[in-house]
């Protein structure tokens, strides 16, 4: 069965919450505070998107969306996708390809300049994610951080995601 992809309904924060930290527990390189992160970025309003794969009437994944900030302003229409969640035992299936390619294509028509977003580069480079020298997270090996530009280019600066990235409970 294909799961359906939609944008997050109300009613779903809990069990987003539920499935982004079981994704999350025995994760390698993590903090363990994704899904509050989730939860601060919902309340702050700054999560610009939020879709969730369902099958059987069941969340088994989540991808949010947020606004970054670059060069303290002066660069705009870029996201950071993240975090993107799937439940442990249906992970190596194709439900967060699935959740990537929606989250991009919507983006991508909402007229987003890019993404960025922090992760294994082997995986996200069939997405068309690449470390770029000219942008820059403070404290993250550049390898790490990468960057697609629906826009063609690149900007060139430090870049701040939402402070409810900071969240720990």
């Amino acid at each position: 069965m294909t799961p359906t992809i939609r944008s997050e309904a109300a009613g779903d924060a809990p069990a987003i919450h539920a499935l982004t930290r079981d994704a999350f527990q025995s994760a390698p390189h993590t903090s363990h505070t994704e899904q509050h992160v989730v939860d601060a970025l919902r309340e702050a309003g700054v999560l610009s998107l939020s879709l969730v794969a369902e099958e059987g009437g069941r969340l088994i994944g989540h991808v949010a969306c947020s606004p970054v900030v670059i060069d303290e302003g002066a660069v705009t229409g870029w996201f950071g996708l993240g975090p993107i969640s799937v439940l442990p035992e249906r992970q190596g299936r194709g439900v967060g390809a699935l959740l990537m390619r929606a989250a991009l294509s919507e983006l991508r028509s909402r007229g987003a300049a890019g993404v960025v977003l922090l992760g294994d580069p082997a995986y996200y480079a069939r997405f068309g994610f690449a470390a770029v020298a000219s942008l820059v997270l403070p404290d993250v090996p550049p390898e790490v951080f990468q960057a697609l530009s629906f826009s063609g280019g690149f900007p060139a600066g430090v870049v701040r995601y939402h402070a409810a990235f900071d969240a720990t409970g």
